[in-house]
């Protein structure tokens, strides 16, 4: 039994030096890659992480492609990431953790290049479904960046003030508004449930029983569909469990990623993991 205890605290001991496994993080629309600031410091001691900006609503490459007339669709925001990963990381296998519509882009970029991918933890993955609910766009047309922010949270009291100042100082931004809604415009209709059978990587997907943007039973239907899956279901939990439960986001990812199986342990009651075939 010490043995065991001890080999489990050795998997989060820090090591100054060392070559780690690395660790791309992909975000959702209404998040930047500013949005892991509850995880990555924890993550770091295990894996080399990178949080790629392939979602920049007011920078040059996505202002470029709209006054060419091109389309911000999931197509080009995976081939933006593999570009990323083949230009600046170059050292496959990827681990992948992906939220909301990153999920979109995990998912095909594992299909298209799968022996690119070693892992993947999907966290509220949108595409399950044949329609998506985006309060967001409601909420940037009435310029009220409060309804984008409660529409992510269960609980609004755990919600970083920053959140809401950034939100806040981009609404008066008319090029990232134009950036943002456009990507909307090319994401919000692809699904990619039919994708899931030909993810043959080790994956792990959850869901925020009380999620208002992605359909949590969708989520459970289509985590059914991964031959490697396994299911994972937090209560009193909305779209962004990683800012909302990151104490149980860290653990689980460490243990799902580091495991000599591709497993993931509820070791806290409020997470409930079970078999994709399991899951009613």
């Amino acid at each position: 039994m010490v043995g065991k205890w001890q080999a489990f605290l050795d998997r989060f001991k820090y090591q100054a030096y060392v070559r780690r496994p690395p660790l791309v993080l992909i975000n959702g629309l209404s998040e930047q890659s500013e949005s892991w600031f509850r995880n990555h410091w924890f993550w770091r001691r295990h894996f080399d992480v990178h949080m790629p900006n392939i979602l920049v609503y007011e920078g040059t490459a996505i202002h470029r492609r709209i006054d060419e007339g091109l389309p911000i669709d999931v197509d080009y925001l995976v081939e933006q990431l593999h570009l990323y990963l083949e230009s600046f990381v170059q050292t496959p296998p990827y681990h992948l953790v992906a939220s909301s519509l990153g999920g979109k882009v995990a998912v095909e970029y594992a299909v298209r290049y799968p022996e690119n991918i070693d892992r993947m933890v999907l966290l509220c993955p949108s595409g399950m479904g044949d329609e998506e609910r985006l309060p967001i766009v409601d909420g940037v047309r009435r310029n009220d960046p409060r309804a984008i922010v409660d529409s992510v949270f269960s609980d609004s009291r755990v919600v970083d003030p920053n959140i809401l100042d950034y939100y806040q100082r981009q609404f008066a931004s008319r090029r990232w508004r134009t950036g943002l809604l456009r990507s909307i415009r090319g994401t919000m209709d692809h699904c990619v449930r039919d994708r899931l059978p030909l993810v043959g990587q080790p994956t792990l997907m959850g869901r925020g029983q009380d999620d208002r943007i992605v359909d949590p039973e969708q989520a459970a239907a289509a985590a059914k569909l991964l031959p490697q899956g396994q299911f994972m279901s937090i209560p009193q939990c909305g779209h962004a469990p990683q800012m909302e439960k990151p104490w149980l986001i860290n653990r689980l990812v460490v243990e799902f990623l580091t495991g000599p199986c591709p497993t993931a342990k509820a070791r806290e009651p409020e997470a409930v993991l079970a078999k994709p075939s399991s899951v009613a």
